[in-house]
């Protein structure tokens, strides 16, 4: 920097602490020289002397003084992305389904995980890093899939969107839509699943039951489910939305009513006179179809579809199912 600037904080970094904010926008600077600088009085908000865990808010202007050290490069909304981010940008940009300067949401392909985890080196949160912007910000994650489940993922590009999209979800202020393919047809057209919900361990790994009320960290789960098509008896495509957002929800509610998610490792048990499908992949049947969410910034939401991965249109077509079905 060749001389003193002046920086607006952004609504986003309402809150933040003043050492978190240089570390965010200028992250070559030490903690040590920070200190320095604040003693000494080179920076300041709105004039005056400041502390490093000073909480700032917006629309407050810092005195910058020169750093010796360059802001990190990155993306900012509207910007092409440098061919040199390599696979990983390569890959978010060919799932990406939506994009505005808060948010992006991924179209998550299936066998992709979306966290890290034993065993695992690839996953979305990893290959985000690829877009961290111009101030150094990483896209931050806001909810998960699992690792064997397509489908819409979305993702805060600020950290104010991500306080403001995680509230969504945990406010329940989101519609999100599944659809899967199901051994047998429910009993109903339509229903809502009510269970409690618990997690153990196995020798497979963390497996979720049902379990009764008053159970230790037992948890309450509610879906909702509709049958658009069915082939005979023996299969049925589901509509399926997850009033509450515990793990592996739906598939362990769709065992419950006795039509498990087709391909599901975990859940699915079937007669010895139950054949697979011929002509299917033994893949989970899962997809996160559309998602309806406020937008962070307020006044609108945010509708977003995302088509069925190979494996479920493979299905599809076999089946005779409309895959363009907007219900």
């Amino acid at each position: 920097m060749a001389g003193v600037e002046q920086r607006k904080v952004d609504t986003d970094e309402t809150g933040m602490r003043l050492d978190r904010w240089f570390k965010t926008h200028f992250p070559g600077l030490g903690f040590g020289k920070l200190q320095k600088l604040l003693r000494s009085g080179q920076i300041r908000i709105d004039g005056g002397r400041a502390k490093h865990d000073t909480r700032l808010q917006p629309g407050q202007m810092i005195r910058i003084p020169p750093l010796g050290t360059d802001e990190k490069g990155g993306v900012e909304a509207g910007q092409k992305r440098p061919a040199s981010a390599g696979a990983d940008s390569d890959l978010l940009s060919g799932m990406l389904i939506y994009e505005d300067p808060k948010v992006y949401v991924f179209n998550k392909p299936a066998g992709l995980a979306v966290q890290g985890g034993s065993g695992i080196s690839r996953h979305i949160d990893k290959m985000l890093e690829a877009w961290r912007s111009r101030k150094g910000e990483k896209p931050r994650l806001v909810h998960r899939l699992d690792r064997d489940t397509s489908g819409v993922l979305v993702v805060a590009r600020t950290r104010g969107a991500a306080q403001r999209l995680t509230a969504a979800f945990r406010e329940r202020d989101t519609q999100k839509t599944y659809w899967t393919l199901v051994k047998g047809v429910p009993r109903k057209r339509e229903g809502r699943i009510s269970t409690w919900l618990v997690k153990e361990q196995t020798p497979d790994g963390d497996r979720i039951r049902v379990c009764h009320h008053g159970e230790p960290d037992a948890d309450h789960a509610i879906s909702h489910y509709s049958i658009i098509e069915q082939a005979g008896q023996q299969l049925s495509w589901l509509q399926m939305e997850p009033y509450t957002g515990r793990t592996h929800q739906l598939r362990v509610h769709a065992a419950h009513i006795g039509c498990p998610i087709i391909g599901d490792p975990k859940y699915f048990e079937a007669d010895h006179n139950w054949e697979f499908p011929g002509g299917m992949q033994k893949r989970l049947h899962l997809h996160a179809r559309h998602i309806s969410i406020p937008h962070p910034d307020g006044g609108k939401r945010i509708n977003v579809t995302a088509q069925l991965p190979p494996h479920m249109v493979q299905s599809w077509n076999l089946l005779g199912f409309d895959k363009d079905y907007e219900g």
